[in-house]
């Protein structure tokens, strides 16, 4: 009888390294306008396909196609840019504040911003979003102030939640931004939850989870996926499919699936996978999902397949683990240029009109961080009061923190 061979351990490896060549083969794209729309109350089974195929409606011509679009105006095309040039323009100004000490910590989202925007338009005032750190552009895309993010930011006078959230953690309640935590994964539970306790009470309100592709190993993304299915909760939980977690490549969370969206399948819930550089697309697959939800019909899994172009946070140098130019190579391009490229083969727009918008949208942000910068920033100016850390975390204070606020004098 002859021995067994020893045990191999397997570690997957992503397809290039700094120095390859940039290889998006495996990243098989549907024709814009191929992938169906079926009626909100389809079951999951009849269309297992959406969940490996992706669904696009701008073809490469810029043209919107396929029964996926028609769903917005030039109106509110137009209003969808401005806010991914708003947001884009943010992340330029926070990341050079940060490079110059005046915040200790940034997050961009260059490459994401037609996931969260166009998201957010498809919701009703009182949806409830449980984001990760680089859905800002819910906020922006609901008209809440760049004012209030940049003061949050530098942890100033001005600052919203009073120095009690390290920068980009935001939270707002009344524009439907639960307080953002950094433990990856605990969105996905928490949004089912909410979404369970908006039916229970009856009301009509429905919740959307946000989850990278790294943290779907997480075991609270699988949890969720089991109540969410079993109770038919009315939510709508979303994969952000940016290629790259912190530093290691989508391969490692994915596993054997195929998909993250295939994932769903195996809870019955519904699943698509979404082009998240196509503004109209996102809209469209939200609307979908989100009108299902508000029917009773129960939760939605989507995967965005997008691109980090930035590194993961200022903390991180992606030059150590994917090649420099590979967000060059990406095939889905970029949110914005496609968006305005729509709107001038659509007649309504001009390459003079796009530079006349975003020298408009930068003078306003940087109006907007001269205000923010004068109530004070990390190393200077104006700070929160030590007496606020004492307050918003018990409803009746306790004794020992009251001593405590005693003796600290506030």
């Amino acid at each position: 009888m002859t021995e067994p061979e020893p045990l191999r351990f397997y570690v997957p490896e992503p397809a290039v390294r700094p120095g390859d060549q940039p290889d998006f083969s495996n990243v098989k794209i549907a024709e814009a306008g191929s992938v169906a729309r079926p009626p909100i109350d389809v079951d999951a089974e009849s269309i297992r396909g959406h969940a490996y195929s992706i669904i696009r409606v701008l073809n490469r011509q810029a043209e919107a196609v396929g029964p996926w679009a028609g769903l917005l105006s030039d109106e509110q095309l137009l209003a969808g840019l401005r806010d991914m040039l708003v947001l884009r323009a943010f992340d330029a100004r926070m990341l050079m504040a940060q490079r110059q000490g005046k915040t200790s910590f940034y997050m961009q989202h260059m490459g994401e911003e037609a996931v969260s925007c166009a998201f957010r338009k498809a919701q009703r005032k009182g949806d409830m979003n449980f984001p990760t750190y680089r859905q800002t552009g819910l906020l922006i895309a609901a008209g809440y102030p760049v004012f209030d993010l940049m003061c949050q930011i530098y942890s100033n006078e001005r600052d919203p939640l009073k120095g009690r959230q390290m920068p980009v953690l935001y939270s707002v309640r009344e524009h439907g931004f639960f307080s953002l935590s950094g433990n990856l994964g605990t969105q996905f539970p928490q949004a089912v939850g909410w979404a369970m306790a908006s039916a229970i009470r009856r009301d009509t309100h429905i919740a959307a989870g946000w989850i990278g592709d790294g943290a779907t190993a997480e075991s609270d993304f699988h949890a969720a996926l089991v109540f969410a299915s079993t109770y038919r909760a009315p939510v709508v939980l979303n994969i952000v499919n940016n290629q790259w977690a912190i530093s290691t490549f989508q391969g490692i969370a994915r596993g054997g699936s195929g998909t993250f969206a295939a994932r769903g399948l195996g809870f019955g819930i519904p699943a698509l996978r979404v082009d998240g550089n196509d503004y109209l697309a996102v809209y469209a697959v939200a609307k979908w999902a989100i009108d299902r939800a508000r029917s009773n019909l129960g939760p939605t899994l989507i995967e965005h397949v997008t691109y980090r172009v930035g590194a993961h946070s200022t903390s991180d140098d992606p030059s150590a683990y994917r090649p420099k130019t590979e967000s060059d190579a990406w095939p889905l391009g970029d949110p914005v240029i496609r968006l305005k490229n729509h709107l001038i083969v659509r007649g309504v727009w001009s390459e003079e009109k796009h530079r006349e918008l975003e020298e408009r949208v930068l003078a306003e942000v940087v109006a907007a961080q001269r205000e923010a910068e004068r109530h004070g920033t990390l190393h200077a100016g104006g700070k929160p009061s030590t007496r606020d850390m004492f307050e918003g975390v018990y409803e009746t204070m306790p004794p020992h923190l009251r001593r405590q606020r005693q003796q600290a004098g506030v």
